[in-house]
């Protein structure tokens, strides 16, 4: 019996009976050394010629994560918005509400940006993978790199230093202790440069960018960390502390954020009281004070001042934007439900725009009068991720947890949420400690039609349980609640899915939920009697089913529907779809059954099953038996809906590996250890609108569908077969760029004319032919899509630009060339009585076309024998 991945031959196939459990297949023995969670290196017996080389496939972080206290930042005419991102910087248009390009090149997280104070239209941006490099932003272009060669934490550029920046960096030899340095940047001609010349200005800083500030005319620097602050001044090179005493003042004195007066030498610190303490007369030691303000119940996470300093902005976990004007307690005002705690506060250089970043990666932009703006919403990270990764067969969006309450719909192409649905319909109260309802479960149908979600309480003894079913209307092109069901189960809800069976339509709907109270129910749809109601369908429960009284863990259908497999806990139960009937069961002990998938297409006669003890089974249905197991921690096994490819992702010794692999075949496809540094939670394959050409056989299983897996820290990432690229395409970029320039009454008028011209061609019946060289122009593109700054005189391209303009004369021979310049000398010698018989002639040969005579065209040749004929004298015929 064949061996896979190097595992012990399964038992022989026994028949099982309604009720009675299935003795494990021989169990495997472990080799010494080796745990029963997975095992170290290789599974046991795996030949390494056989292991599938990891190749070129690459890692790209697709959206999620957080920001790691880095402030957005607003170009000078403040128009974009620049923030991290993961490992990339997105540039964001502000009035179109799109990405217009991303700034790749950094290996890690992105941790500061900063514009360059001595040229706008290009930015620094900072990394923990030790490099600093300037952009110019508008193309996406790298134009330096600075290797420090130390994680950087935070970046500040100042527009008094011509030739350096400072950045927070670990101190050597210590942990988690860091300093404010200076590093000088070098000039050289090469783009890889070595920023190694550092200057220590402040020891022990705090490790976020927010708890440094630079004060007025950058003459001093401040920074706060726990309930310490420090002020140094760059001129006298004089260093003054101070303290907050617990013992003085009552509360949480600890420093959060520090801001400095743009204006006037006053230092504003946030506290995790709530408290915003305005400081000054720091030159003295002795002779300091510092008023309070208080509104915030909680930290106070950011502050910011206005431009002119008159107003104070101040955020924290309520969700409420706070103005204080004049730095009074009795003015001030305020800007609420902005939907989750804000976690940084960014003005425009103008002071006409803010900008709040948030908890959950919301970004809001909010004019200067307090009025929200509009929202920048891409993966919103939620406080757990409970749904799973559910693709929209309609849309092909990624669903899951959004805001407290709320599903949000992800779209992978634009980075940007499609919608966000509200299922729980209460309002979420931001207080530790409080049970609060929330999503845990939901569930597509084959065609995206009905979605069923699945809510409780945060009540471990006894949860309040919700079961929603949502029909999708075209009318309003969203869902709307048709059932609702309550206590579906006694216990909390484990799992749940659809029969998909698409082309037998919405009568062969049927849902299936297990629970913790030992059942299954499903759930049908049935027509509704009462002439009041609103829908003619609802849903009700049709069966029960239990096994042993053992809890029931996980549900999947297999391709056509037909049968049922239900786990409870170490046993595998599967059922017939029809009548309900148990046809067998499937054991394999130690360890309850973590993940189960039918196989597909020609592996539809497999049945995957993943145990919490560190064992990966495949169950032959036609045999009954046990068809191979392999020795693995698999925490995500993922089945590709379009192939027969299976993704299993196993969690070892701090290490995601991927092992893709067909259920009928003896080794895995595909694998690649170290898939990332976080943990890897879930994973969904979602189907690509046109197959991708792959030219290497080992990632033909991409071919398809494309692989999304997401981690612990709620980042969103992919595999891809090619380069490190960016998330837009060219052409979509350009379509941005294109739709957030603003239209000139130049644009509006030769639009309106060009479309007059095309109708009075389509009406007169003539073909609309269109220029190829104003289509593809490389002078009128290079003309409008490249930045101003670079462009060269008007001078110079007006004569380029005009050209490009003109319609050339279709390639003649040299003959015609000759013939044609004749005719015109000749035609200026006509005299204008020539010129009104030709101009007749030509009226009535269009007459003639009209009426379908079909006429005689010349030839160069005899159109100029027939001008010489003209210009002779025939005037002796009247004497006959």
């Amino acid at each position: 019996m064949r061996r896979f991945w190097g595992c012990s031959p399964p038992a022989p196939p026994r028949s099982v009976h309604e009720g009675a459990r299935v003795q494990p297949a021989r169990s495997t023995r472990r080799r010494r050394g080796q745990s029963a969670r997975g095992g170290a290196g290789l599974p046991r017996g795996w030949r390494r010629d056989k292991m599938v080389s990891p190749g070129a496939l690459r890692v790209v972080r697709c959206g999620g994560g957080g920001q790691r206290g880095a402030r957005a930042v607003f170009s000078a005419d403040s128009k974009y918005l620049l923030y991290a991102s993961g490992d990339f910087v997105k540039v964001h248009s502000v009035n179109t509400e799109e990405t217009l390009g991303l700034l790749c090149g950094h290996a890690d997280l992105v941790t500061g940006i900063q514009l360059n104070p001595h040229n706008h239209m290009q930015v620094y941006s900072s990394s923990l993978d030790g490099t600093i490099k300037l952009w110019d932003f508008m193309d996406g272009i790298p134009i330096k790199t600075f290797t420090v060669g130390s994680k950087l934490l935070a970046l500040y550029a100042l527009a008094s230093a011509e030739d350096s920046v400072f950045v927070v960096i670990p101190k050597k030899g210590e942990r988690d202790t860091f300093q404010l340095v200076s590093v000088k940047l070098p000039k050289g001609a090469g783009q890889d440069l070595e920023g190694k010349e550092l200057s220590v200005v402040l020891d022990g800083v705090g490790a976020s960018s927010k708890q440094i500030a630079f004060g007025r005319e950058d003459s001093y620097v401040v920074s706060v960390k726990d309930v310490d602050l420090q002020v140094y001044f760059f001129k006298q090179k004089l260093l003054n502390r101070f303290s907050l005493s617990t013992a003085k003042t009552k509360g949480d004195n600890r420093f959060s954020c520090v801001v400095c007066h743009p204006t006037e030498d006053c230092i504003a610190t946030g506290h995790a009281d709530g408290k915003i303490r305005l400081w000054r007369n720091f030159h003295h030691k002795k002779g300091y004070t510092y008023s309070a303000l208080h509104w915030h119940h909680d930290t106070v996470m950011d502050l910011a001042y206005s431009l002119e300093g008159t107003r104070l902005l101040s955020g924290g976990v309520e969700s409420v934007l706070v103005q204080w004007h004049n730095e009074s307690s009795c003015q001030k005002d305020f800007l609420p439900r902005l939907g989750s705690p804000i976690e940084c506060i960014s003005l425009s250089s103008d002071g006409v725009l803010c900008c709040t970043l948030h908890t959950d990666n919301r970004i809001s932009i909010i004019n200067s009068n307090l009025r929200f703006s509009r929202s920048i919403q891409g993966l919103i990270k939620s406080r757990d991720v409970k749904t799973g990764l559910v693709v929209d067969p309609r849309t092909k969006a990624l669903v899951l947890n959004g805001e407290p309450g709320h599903l949000q719909f992800y779209s992978l192409q634009t980075d940007q949420q499609l919608f966000s649905l509200d299922i729980v319909q209460r309002q979420y109260i931001h207080q530790a400690g409080l049970k609060q309802s929330d999503l845990v479960k939901v569930a597509f149908s084959a065609r995206g039609t009905w979605l069923a979600t699945v809510e409780e309480s945060e009540e471990v003894a006894d949860p309040e349980l919700q079961l929603k079913l949502w029909f999708y209307t075209e009318e309003t092109q969203s869902f709307a609640l048709n059932t609702r069901i309550n206590t579906p189960h006694d216990n909390h809800i484990t799992d749940m899915c659809f029969r998909d069976m698409d082309e037998l339509g919405d009568d062969s709907l049927i849902l299936v939920t297990t629970g913790r109270d030992c059942v299954f129910k499903v759930w049908v749809m049935v027509g509704d009697s009462d002439p009041e109601a609103h829908q003619s369908v609802s849903w009700s429960c049709d069966f029960v089913g239990s096994y042993h009284n053992y809890q029931a863990t996980n549900c999947c259908f297999s391709e056509d529907g037909s049968l049922l497999a239900v786990s409870f806990e170490e046993t595998v139960t599967v059922w017939d779809s029809l009548t309900w009937d148990l046809k067998c069961t499937f054991c394999h002990p130690p360890g309850n059954i973590r993940n189960i998938c039918f196989g597909r297409l020609t592996c539809s006669k497999y049945l995957i099953g993943a145990t919490d003890y560190g064992f990966l089974c495949c169950w032959n249905l036609l045999t009954c038996a046990l068809e191979w197991n392999a020795h693995l921690n698999v925490v995500v096994l993922q089945p590709d809906p379009l192939s027969e490819h299976i993704a299993a992702v196993s969690w070892l010794s701090k290490e995601s590996s991927l092992f893709v692999f067909k259920p009928s075949e003896p080794w895995p496809v595909y694998i690649q250890r170290n898939l990332c540094k976080d943990k890897i939670l879930l994973a969904a394959f979602v189907p690509r609108d046109e197959p991708e050409m792959i030219s290497s056989e080992k990632y033909l299983w991409l071919r398809k569908s494309q692989l999304f897996f997401l981690t612990d820290t709620q980042e969103l990432m992919t595999l891809s077969t090619k380069p490190l690229e960016e998330r837009l395409t060219p052409s979509s970029k350009q379509l941005a760029v294109e739709e957030s320039l603003p239209v000139t009454p130049f644009s509006v008028l030769l639009g309106k004319h060009r479309r007059q011209q095309a109708q009075e061609d389509t009406d007169l019946g003539k073909p609309v032919v269109h220029n190829k060289q104003e289509q593809a122009s490389p002078a009128v593109k290079e003309l409008l899509h490249t930045p101003a700054h670079v462009l060269p005189s008007a001078s110079f391209l007006c004569t380029i630009f005009i050209n490009s303009l003109l319609i050339s004369k279709e390639n003649k021979s040299a003959e015609e060339v000759a013939d044609e310049v004749e005719m015109e000398s000749e035609k200026a010698e006509d005299d204008s009585d020539e010129e009104d018989v030709t101009e007749m002639e030509q009226q009535d040969t269009s007459h003639m076309e009209l009426l379908g005579e079909i006429t005689c065209k010349l030839s160069k040749s005899q159109e100029k024998e027939l001008r010489k004929i003209r210009k002779m004298d025939y005037s002796w015929i009247s004497a006959f």
